[in-house]
């Protein structure tokens, strides 16, 4: 755990990140549905319309939000937050849209498989930035992590190759890795989890919208999703828990652990996302009158998802004072 957090705040992090994940894997079969039910709002609209199109509005949305929520705290929103909440926005723009763009270009198994290797990314950087060794414990947990997110992906070694996709979801996984550990930047340890979520939300919100705008086919095309029931519940669903909920748990209680364990909890996001996918497919379908049929559960989510639950379980029960001395010094 974080040098700094007792026993009992380390394990309702860990709680509490858990949650975040469960939020985030929310997504996968709401984002699913909604690329589906573009096909009847928006035939021959362009991917990249419809892709600022899903994320523009739930950043949107939740900076509205926190605005209200929060309205008599933003007056006294720091330089320090700003800075913060603005750089982890850019580090999560930048990740999005070169993961987005690099699904054209590789299979999504290989694509899950690049984006989670921050998990083992962040110790190196944590090795290397202190010049220690964060020990066998790390080395092994992030081992397993990575046989398990190729399993749960079902990532072909055989058809692997890099090109321009495989490039481009490496470099996000470094700018993914880039948020994680600005969050716990020594220098922002006072800073408001509300504010820097708030800061996030807007930064994000402004990116997509502006790319919603500049790549939006006409008028009527920015129109027609806003009087579709399904696509606003969607986009709720993704604005509340997945934005609001999951981002704020995550500026909240991250910095209560070490970045390395933090990485290797988010690795827990696909299997929530495959076991939604077992059941919401199906409920959205009846829902939004689409075409989208449940998953079913395999070996692969079985193994891959028991080797990443295994890999947080051998890490959480024994912390390694090591790793704790190593990212201490590693502290940008």
């Amino acid at each position: 755990m974080h040098p700094a957090t007792t026993a009992a705040q380390h394990r309702q992090a860990l709680l509490m990140l858990l949650v975040a994940n469960a939020f985030w894997g929310l997504s996968f079969p709401t984002v699913k549905a909604m690329t589906l039910l573009y096909e009847q709002l928006l035939p021959g609209a362009g991917a990249w319309y419809t892709i600022n199109l899903t994320v523009a509005p739930r950043f949107l949305l939740a900076t509205v939000i926190l605005l209200l929520w929060q309205a008599r705290r933003v007056a006294t929103i720091t330089r320090g937050e700003i800075a913060q909440g603005g750089v982890m926005g850019l580090f999560a723009a930048a990740g999005m849209l070169l993961q987005t763009d690099g699904l054209r270009f590789t299979a999504a198994s290989t694509s899950a498989f690049l984006t989670q290797f921050y998990a083992i990314l962040i110790p190196v950087y944590v090795a290397l930035r202190s010049r220690r060794n964060p020990g066998a414990r790390v080395w092994v947990a992030s081992g397993l992590v990575l046989v398990g997110v190729a399993i749960l992906g079902r990532f072909d070694f055989d058809a692997f190759g890099f090109g321009r996709g495989e490039w481009e979801t490496l470099l996000s996984s470094l700018f993914f890795m880039g948020q994680i550990l600005w969050l716990e930047k020594r220098e922002y340890a006072a800073n408001r989890a509300g504010m820097v979520t708030l800061v996030l939300c807007a930064t994000l919100a402004l990116i997509f919208g502006a790319g919603t705008l500049a790549t939006a086919p006409g008028a009527e095309a920015l129109t027609r999703p806003w009087v579709s029931g399904p696509w606003v519940g969607f986009t709720l669903i993704l604005t509340i828990f997945c934005t609001l909920g999951a981002f704020s748990l995550m500026t909240a209680w991250q910095p209560k652990m070490t970045a390395t364990e933090a990485g290797l909890i988010y690795c827990l996001e696909p299997i929530f996302g495959s076991v939604f996918a077992l059941v919401l497919p199906a409920l959205f379908s009846a829902w939004a009158m689409i075409a989208y049929a449940n998953e079913t559960a395999n070996w692969n989510l079985l193994v891959g998802g028991g080797l990443i639950t295994l890999a947080n379980i051998y890490l959480q029960l024994r912390p390694s004072p090591r790793l704790e001395q190593a990212e201490a010094q590693a502290k940008l």
